[in-house]
């Protein structure tokens, strides 16, 4: 019996590596791709079964390149079933602080890359009748919070994205997921980009306490198997996101008062 396949961006660390691990564990056969081609080789040899992984180095900032990436993934298995886009940048920052040329990679590496990607594969799951993105967006990919303006655009425009893609597609069974973890105990704030385009090199406290990549992993795995459009993943945090729908104005005055760097 063919496996399912999954394709995963930003595979080589944190949640994309947890959740490649938990795939794995399910049956599913795993195509990891990130920058980092060793890091990628340490994630394949702790899957399950790392015969059934393969690795593709890709740079989401490379967009041209994507479609020439699209076809090698389809080429490793024959297929793919499912398209993971979780590869991303951070920021840590202040608006007004913050040098155009950070704000453009931030975009290209979350928005345009991601997109670029899509549409690359998207043809394969049309022909096939049969398909589905999964993508990690943010909680603040549905509210905005201080020092991350930027990354909660590409993180707001992913969703209008792939909202209408939804939509577009649903005759072609192509499925849509959208993932808006919360503090997730990873390097992404270690790896978030600030105002001059350096790497912060620290993790945040709230990410130091949050939920391990391994349990968001799981959530994901069920949030995808039952094919739910949206799941929101972490603690208290999450509950930002009813107070924002129902009580914008008293999320706001709380906004102004929280601490959040």
């Amino acid at each position: 019996m063919t496996k399912p396949v999954i394709w995963i961006t930003g595979a080589s660390s944190g949640i994309g590596a947890a959740t490649a691990q938990k795939f794995s564990k399910e049956g599913f056969a795993v195509i990891l791709s990130s920058r980092n081609e060793g890091d990628l080789e340490a994630v394949k040899n702790s899957c399950a079964h790392p015969e059934a992984c393969a690795i593709l180095p890709l740079d989401l900032a490379d967009s041209d390149s994507l479609q020439g990436k699209a076809a090698k993934a389809i080429s490793l298995f024959g297929h793919v079933d499912l398209m993971f886009h979780n590869g991303g940048i951070s920021q840590r920052s202040l608006a007004i602080e913050t040098q155009m040329e950070v704000d453009r990679k931030i975009m290209e590496v979350n928005f345009f890359g991601t997109i670029a990607l899509t549409k690359a594969i998207l043809p394969h799951f049309q022909q096939r009748k049969s398909g589905h993105f999964a993508v990690t967006s943010s909680l603040v990919g549905i509210i905005g919070s201080p020092y991350r303006s930027t990354y909660a655009a590409s993180k707001h425009a992913l969703h209008g994205y792939f909202d209408s893609l939804r939509a577009e597609h649903a005759i072609d069974n192509v499925v849509v997921t959208m993932i808006c973890p919360g503090f997730i105990k990873t390097n992404v704030s270690v790896n978030a980009l600030t105002a001059d385009g350096k790497s912060l090199n620290q993790m945040d406290d709230a990410q130091a306490n949050g939920m391990s990549a391994e349990k968001c992993a799981t959530k994901i795995y069920q949030g995808i198997k039952s094919k739910k459009e949206e799941i929101y993943i972490g603690g208290k945090e999450v509950m930002a996101i009813y107070l924002k729908r129902f009580f914008p104005g008293i999320f706001s005055k709380i906004l102004l008062k929280a601490k959040v760097r």
